[in-house]
């Protein structure tokens, strides 16, 4: 067994009780409860975009397939920001002609799915941020219709949780804390704050530091100091045995040619590939994302809450984050880099359909690198329903558990999953894939589930604990259409003694 380090900090495991029923879907109490995926956490989750639009051609990038899954993410506002790369100037005007090359397709593309927005309804929700670089440009009476937008957001009668997706600098959020600590009760502004969530790809300008030092019960996502160190970077290029669906031919032939003017619009790689979609993937509603845990594990990466040491982030005379954002010690914890160690499951030539690799990866940038060609094989697939009737394109397995998604079972048991019911609407054949997800849950080591994982149930004995302990159990489907579509379901167990 060979095994690769892909370089990157390492947090500290977190893991809480859950309650729920045991496998034969009797009650038990437990300790205390943990949220589980439900249909409420399908729901679409309320998102606004900063983005310094044409820094980067990855912006242009990003913003093509976000607009792909807008019929699944309820995006709020697409705010024109700066960042460290560009300090003014912001281009509005780029969001817009994207969203252009949307509305021609709109009409082939929402055959697919219900719910996507028109074109009209996207280009009302373009916006300007702040105008000047960083904490400079944010203060008493520099208020913008970006920072003023995330306000009244917050200030609607919604209970879902509001997403700050960060591709550039992060300083119209400043503003907007900055007035709501101005204008608002010690209350209020409590309560408006709980609502955020941020995801911002890394600190591209001096508020994000700011930010999570005034405001330590924000719910901040981020990979601080230099960019190399960041999980989301393992989505800008090909790491070893991560090859697949990345290379310029790959996307050439299943993003930007022959799929008519938003495929046409994707630029070519300048810097590296995306580098900010990971702040919006883990709110597709797949299966397997759930946002408000980082620490379980999604499309945008895994990480932890904890703070990150000074040598961690690189803190130190004269040093100076990536583009020059300077370096501080972190205030307080932040959900950050965490580790996975991970063996690639891979194809069989007879027998079984797939089995364990001979090489197993570890590291922060494994977090995502995992699911990669998950994601990168869906995005082929909807830039596909911009060319093509229903009939004519491929469509994702709905994967259905046969019991409860939250179970209580005792400790050294025998426990059965089953996804029976899981169909695909293309009437597609399916693989499945079982496993313990080991990083999601409290124990440090994965459970044996044997090898009998190529089918929709699988049963397998439970390990001996002295104290409540969680273990997450991952489904993956995968159809056979082209190109092969993957959603899961994720099963959290609650063993006990």
């Amino acid at each position: 067994m060979v095994k690769r380090i892909l370089a990157g900090m390492v947090g500290l495991a977190s893991g809480l009780a859950l309650g729920g029923c045991n496998a034969m879907g009797e009650a038990l109490p437990t300790a205390a409860p943990l949220e589980a995926p439900t249909e409420a956490a399908l729901e679409q989750h309320r998102v606004v975009i900063l983005t310094d639009m044409e820094a980067d051609p990855d912006d242009t990038q990003s913003l093509i397939r976000l607009l792909l899954y807008a019929n699944e993410i309820d995006i709020r506002a697409l705010v024109a920001t700066t960042s460290i790369w560009k300090q003014e100037n912001l281009r509005p005007d780029s969001i817009r002609a994207t969203l252009g090359k949307y509305g021609e397709v709109y009409d082939t593309l929402s055959q697919h799915a219900p719910n996507y927005p028109t074109e009209a309804e996207l280009q009302g929700l373009v916006m300007n941020g702040q105008p000047g670089y960083g904490m400079e440009s944010v203060g008493t009476g520099q208020s913008t219709e970006g920072s003023e937008a995330i306000i009244r957001l917050l200030e609607e009668e919604d209970a879902r949780p509001l997403w700050i997706s960060v591709w550039g600098g992060a300083n119209t959020l400043a503003q907007a804390l900055h007035d709501i600590r101005e204008t608002r009760s010690e209350a209020e502004a409590a309560r408006m704050i709980s609502k955020l969530r941020v995801y911002t790809i890394s600190d591209q300008d001096d508020s994000g530091i700011w930010i999570r030092r005034e405001f330590p019960d924000l719910f901040y996502i981020v990979s601080p100091g230099k960019y190399d160190l960041s999980t989301w970077t393992a989505i800008t290029r090909s790491f070893p045995g991560f090859e697949d669906h990345i290379s310029n031919q790959w996307i050439a032939e299943n993003i930007q040619q022959d799929h008519g003017p938003l495929g046409a619009h994707y630029p070519d790689v300048v810097w590296g590939m995306e580098g900010d979609t990971p702040a919006y993937l883990s709110l597709i509603p797949n299966g397997l994302n759930v946002p408000d845990h980082p620490d379980w594990g999604g499309w945008g990466g895994r990480y932890e809450l904890y703070t990150p040491s000074a040598d961690e982030i690189g803190v130190g005379p004269g040093k100076l984050g990536s583009g020059g954002v300077p370096l501080e010690p972190e205030p307080r914890p932040i959900w950050t880099n965490a580790t996975d160690t991970y063996t690639p499951w891979v194809p069989q030539k007879d027998g079984r359909a797939i089995g364990p690799s001979d090489e197993t990866y570890e590291g922060n940038k494994v977090t995502l690198l995992r699911w990669k060609s998950d994601f990168q094989r869906d995005f082929a697939a909807r830039m596909d329903w911009t060319i093509s009737d229903y009939e004519d394109a491929n469509h994702p397995p709905v994967v259905k558990l046969a019991h409860e998604a939250r179970l209580t079972a005792k400790s050294g048991k025998h426990i059965g999953l089953d996804a029976f019911g899981t169909y695909d609407p293309d009437g597609d054949s399916l693989s499945y894939h079982w496993f313990n997800y080991a990083e999601a849950g409290t124990l440090e080591a994965p459970i044996d589930m044997g090898h009998a994982v190529n089918d929709f149930d699988v049963w397998f004995k439970l390990p001996e604990v002295e104290q409540t302990e969680t273990a997450h159990f991952i489904v993956k489907v995968t159809d056979k259409g082209t190109p092969a579509l993957t959603r899961y379901a994720r099963v959290i167990v609650t063993i006990v003694p």
